[in-house]
């Protein structure tokens, strides 16, 4: 019995003496989209650049755009000025110390390209992918829209 308790008292002497890596904690994927919903709420075109990765894409049908210069001028700015209100709901998230993702639907008033014209609603399906860079900074690393046709606000 002695040895058998030697042994047992020898390892838990070794367990308790190895390190176990750090964990890192995951990040909360809803507060960076807040952040970048608030951006685009609020028309700042800067703030959204700063989010965005320098490897992004951008994926919505056919149409696909990739790397922060194109993804910036093809997407943000092109369309920035034709939505307003967008909301996100989220379906499902998930994250660890490196990537995060959120996805569900989303909703937006899409704006009236002449005076005149009424107001529309748009919504559907979205996807959103962050990732932590080389200095340790989350960006936006993938979004996939995929909207149903816009609809005659009432």
């Amino acid at each position: 019995m002695k040895p058998f308790f030697g042994l047992l008292l020898g390892g838990a002497l070794l367990a308790s003496c190895s390190k176990s890596a750090p964990e890192t904690a995951a990040v909360n994927v809803q507060t960076l989209n807040q952040q970048f919903i608030g951006a685009w709420n609020a028309k700042n075109t800067l703030q959204i650049d700063s989010l965005l990765a320098d490897d992004v894409q951008y994926a919505q049908g056919s149409t696909r755009f990739n790397g922060k210069s194109e993804v910036a001028d093809k997407w943000v700015r092109a369309t920035m000025g034709t939505i307003s209100d967008l909301k996100l709901y989220a379906t499902s998230t998930g994250s660890d110390a490196t990537m995060a993702y959120e996805a569900g639907t989303f909703s937006t008033e899409v704006l009236p390209e002449t005076p005149g014209q009424p107001r529309g609603e748009g919504e559907g399906n979205f996807i959103l992918l962050w990732k932590k860079n080389s200095k340790n900074a989350w960006k936006l690393s993938y979004v996939q829209l995929e909207g149903l046709p816009v609809k005659v606000a009432n």
